[in-house]
Formats: structure tokens, sequence, C-alpha cells
């Protein structure tokens, strides 16, 4: 019997026929899918949130083409052989890109349950103009003979598009390597289809281990948090599987104060922790959904730093070639002299501490 999951996915929102019947495609959208040379769609579901009549509702704007994927001032050729560090004298498998010595991202599979247009892999897996070889048995040799690797990252595509027979093998595989002690999935699917967290899911993947298994998910506006999303989040977490989240820090749809606020809130109402807000990468295609750099701190400052619960704030970071860089100013330290610190709050009201 085919599982809900599945048809989902069979029956993807990828043709203007098909997104008709959810929206009033907009003259734009229209020119965007006709002409653009590049892969996109989504699932029945979240197709289902979108606004009817409003192009610049926050899930059509991640779901559908647009004419501005053309410019492209700002965003680097080959941005993803460089950002994963591909083009290095470290001879690895096409599966494997590192940024770090002791944990890597383990690409698993191209295919996804949402096409972003923001996507940061948007060469391998929207537009497919690079190609690389996802070879899991390679992959997980290599780090098998890599004893320094402790913690993977399953990736790629989105990992939980696999069979449960599939994630189940891989999992446990991972697992029986000794020198790994943790696994991290990244994965959309609790967001845009989550349908997938079945049973068959729990059994694969949870569990009580010496090795745990997180995922992180992406979810970038509250619109996108269903009750569907909820109830899935939760069945994760009762079968050990923790759930965070990694936004995208986009402009047009989640880079002001009360949405970003809401968002976060959302969230931890939905028991999935915020972990990062990520810079758009510069990646190529995407420029019209970048803000300055200084954007995402000042939201985090304005939105929620004060104004709720310390669970609710991630870090803001930008993804490098080097690693995540931390995009934090220090707006708290007022000033400073031999004797002291002046400190400042969200309300702009100061205390002082002993400089020791």
């Amino acid at each position: 019997m085919t599982a809900q999951w599945q048809k989902q996915m069979q029956n993807q929102v990828n043709t203007l026929e098909k997104l008709s019947t959810y929206i009033n495609v907009s003259d734009d959208e229209k020119e965007a899918i006709q002409s653009l040379d590049t892969k996109w769609g989504t699932t029945p579901y979240f197709a289902s949130l979108m606004d009817k009549d409003d192009p610049t509702c926050p899930i059509r704007m991640q779901v559908i083409p647009s004419m501005q994927e053309k410019v492209n001032k700002f965003g680097m050729k080959d941005y993803l052989l460089f950002k994963e560090n591909r083009k290095t004298e470290e001879v690895r498998p096409d599966s494997i890109a590192r940024q770090y010595t002791d944990r890597i991202a383990f690409t698993v599979i191209q295919d996804c349950g949402i096409y972003c247009r923001h996507c940061f892999r948007k060469e391998l897996v929207v537009d497919q103009d690079l190609q690389l070889r996802f070879d899991v048995e390679e992959g997980l040799t290599w780090i098998g003979e890599h004893d320094e690797i402790r913690d993977v990252l399953i990736t790629g595509g989105d990992p939980l598009l696999l069979s449960d027979e599939k994630l189940k093998y891989l999992i446990d595989s991972l697992r029986a390597i000794p020198h790994v002690q943790m696994i991290r999935i990244g994965s959309r699917l609790p967001i845009v289809l989550p349908q997938r967290i079945t049973e068959g899911l729990k059994k694969a993947i949870g569990g009580f281990h010496r090795v745990p298994v997180w995922i992180n998910t992406q979810c970038n506006h509250p619109k996108e948090i269903t009750p569907e999303t909820e109830k899935a989040v939760y069945e994760l977490m009762s079968c050990g599987v923790n759930v965070g989240n990694q936004a995208v820090l986009l402009k047009g749809i989640n880079d002001d104060v009360p949405t970003f606020k809401e968002l976060h809130q959302k969230l931890l109402r939905t028991r999935i922790r915020p972990y990062y807000v990520f810079y758009c990468e510069p990646a190529p295609g995407i420029d019209h959904f970048r803000t300055p750099v200084e954007k995402g701190a000042e939201l985090i400052r304005d939105a929620l730093r004060g104004h709720t619960t310390g669970l609710a704030q991630p870090m803001y970071v930008l993804a490098t070639n080097i690693g995540k860089i931390p995009l934090m100013p220090d707006y708290y330290i007022d000033d400073k002299n031999d004797a002291e610190y002046t400190l400042k709050n969200y309300k702009g009201e100061t205390t002082r501490i002993p400089n020791i």
C-alpha cells in the first residue's frame, strides 16, 4: 500500500497546470515557470498553505521560480565547490563535504520535497549544472577509515525521502562505526511533508542508543507551522529524536520584526528549538533574497533579545568554506574603562560591573 507521504511525492506540484489549482498564478510567476530552465515544485500539502491571490505570500516566494533569479550580481560562480571545499588536495568521495576536522556532511540523495528558490546548493539540486556522484557505500567506507570523524550530518537533497529500509541501513551502518558519536539529519520534511513522520520512520532512526540522532529542519515563516507539523515533531521527540530549526534570513519573507518574533516563538510552541539563522549565502541567482549582513543581528536584538525567552534566540551565522562565522555584533557593551564595564539591555537601560 502506498503511504500518504509517498502519494504526496507522486503528486508534486511542479507544473503550471497543477499550480493553477492552488493559486491564481501571476503573469510574472507564469513567465518564470515557462522561461527558466530550472527544477521547481513542492508537495500538495505545502502548496495548500499558499495565499491564493498574493504573489508576495512567503510560501509562494519560496516555491515558485522568479525572473529575478536571472540577476546575479553577487552570487559566486562554482559556489558549492568553493563552500564545501571540493577543490582541495584531500581525496574524498563526492558524497563527503568538509569544513571541520571532526565532522562532515554526508550527501546521500539529490531529491527534495521542496526545491527552495533560495537553496545554497542551487547549482546542484535546483539548476543541476553541477553533477556529483552520491555513492552511499563509498561514503560509509571513507567515514570508517577516518577515525577523527565523530559527528556526521546526513544531508541531500532531503535524506528523509529515502525509504525506511534505506534509512535504517544508513543509520545502523553509521552507528556501527566506533568513532561516530552523533548523527544529524538535515530535512525540511517536518515542515513541507510532515506526513513522512511515520511509525516506520521512527523505528528506522529513533530509539535509545549511544549514538543519538538529531534532526534540524528549516522553517522560515510562521505560516509554515501547522497542526500537522506540531504532531510530526512530537512524534519525533517521542522516539528520542530532538528537532532544531535552521532558518534562512530572506528579504521580504522574514526580515521584519513582527514576523521574526512570531516565527521563533511559534517554533518553541511547536517544540522546535531555534538553532541557527543563516545569512543568505552567495550562491548564484538568489540576490533578491539577500538583506544587508547586519540585518539578522538587528532582528535578534529588536525582536527577540529581552522580548521573549532565551530558548527562542538562535545564533546568527554565515556558512563559509572555513566553517560557520557568527555575525553577532556586541551591542550590549556600551562602554569600558579600567575600572568597569557599562552594559546596556534591550530597553536601552544601563548597568555597571567591575572590569576584572
